[in-house]
């Protein structure tokens, strides 16, 4: 027995299924648009600023306020080394010995020639005395008394060398036994027991503590815009610190630098904390310019927290017309600070992301603060 189909019914029944599935895919298009919404990176974005204060950014290194190299005036072997490298040593402090036999020999040679030109003296003295009082009473003629005061005259000059050479070699002496200068830490060992020293040639290095300069180099076109006493910014990457400083001393001359001009920067106590020689530092020097000059200053500047290292690329991200993080890469000039120099591939008044609550990459959907 076959059943009747109600064509109506029929159509009734793939109407209600049709509008089912539109307001499902209806239902779905919504959610994944407001998950989309919901996911977006908050972002903070910021434009290129030129450099507001002009400046000159110039590098260099952290250095003791003073540093010596130990070395000796004679020639001999090292006998024994007190101090290595990293020992703190006080002012007069022993470091090192150099054999000293030859010229302790001398030394007895020295006191063995004092000793008879004492004698020769006390005996030239007598014998002055005696004949003075002999011409006083007209028993010796002028002339006796003029030769016995020649001999007086000359075994005292005679004695009075003999202890100037043991007085030389006493000084010689002396430079056998090297101390330090002042009280520092040792930086270098240059020689071991037992090597030769020779006249001049450095054994150790000394460097002052408690005191630390930058040693800046400093281009011929800058250096009369720099005075002696002003306040400068002295970045050090190696422990992430930035501090202020003050130029103590202006080089005036460039002939033995590759016309640069060498800056010393003085760093107060109170900043030293955490910082070591021979740590590079950037410099930022305020500088007066004239109106020529900052006329045309189209310098476009980025904090370098928002640079990104790709390999041998550098670049940063832009917010793209669909709201999404857009990686553009650029090219890097000199750093001022926290600041670096866009040459090229962002223009003076285009938004860049500064920083995201998430991690960003090509695409990712970004919403601003």
């Amino acid at each position: 027995m076959r059943l009747a189909i109600n064509p109506i019914r029929t159509l009734q029944l793939f109407a209600g299924i049709g509008l089912l599935v539109i307001s499902s895919c209806s239902s779905n298009e919504k959610k994944e648009t407001k998950a989309g919404t919901d996911t977006a990176i908050l972002v903070t974005v910021s434009q290129p600023s030129a450099d507001e204060q002009q400046g000159l950014s110039v590098s260099g290194q952290i250095e003791a306020g003073q540093t010596a190299n130990i070395s000796t005036r004679v020639m001999g072997y090292i006998t024994k080394l007190n101090v290595k490298v990293g020992d703190h040593v006080n002012k007069g402090q022993l470091l090192a010995t150099i054999s000293n036999d030859d010229i302790l020999a001398k030394r007895a040679q020295t006191d063995a020639m004092i000793a008879e030109a004492e004698a020769g003296y006390k005996n030239a003295q007598k014998d002055y005395e005696r004949f003075n009082n002999l011409y006083k009473q007209q028993s010796a003629s002028a002339k006796e008394l003029d030769n016995v005061s020649l001999q007086y005259s000359s075994a005292k000059s005679r004695l009075e060398a003999t202890k100037q050479m043991r007085n030389e070699v006493n000084a010689t002496l002396n430079y056998t036994s090297l101390t330090a200068p002042f009280a520092g830490t040792v930086t270098q060992k240059l020689m071991d027991a037992g090597s030769m020293a020779n006249p001049g040639m450095p054994i150790l290095t000394i460097e002052q503590s408690g005191s630390y300069q930058v040693s800046a180099a400093v281009p011929e076109n800058s250096i009369s815009q720099i005075s002696q006493g002003v306040e400068v910014t002295v970045t050090i990457s190696a422990v992430n610190k930035e501090i202020k400083g003050i130029v103590s001393q202006i080089n005036q001359s460039s002939q033995y630098t590759g016309g640069q001009y060498l800056i010393k920067v003085h760093i107060a106590d109170n900043e030293k904390q955490g910082l070591f020689a021979g740590m590079y530092a950037n410099v930022s020097i305020p500088v007066k310019q004239s109106p020529k000059s900052t006329a045309g200053d189209d310098q476009v500047m980025v904090p370098v927290s928002c640079i990104e290292y790709r390999d041998q690329l550098t670049g940063l991200y832009t917010i793209g017309s669909n709201n999404t993080a857009l990686l553009r890469w650029i090219r890097l000039g000199k750093t001022a600070g926290n600041k670096v120099e866009v040459l090229s591939g962002l223009a003076a008044h285009e938004q860049f992301i500064v920083s995201a609550d998430g991690r960003l990459f090509n695409g990712a959907a970004v919403k601003i603060k």
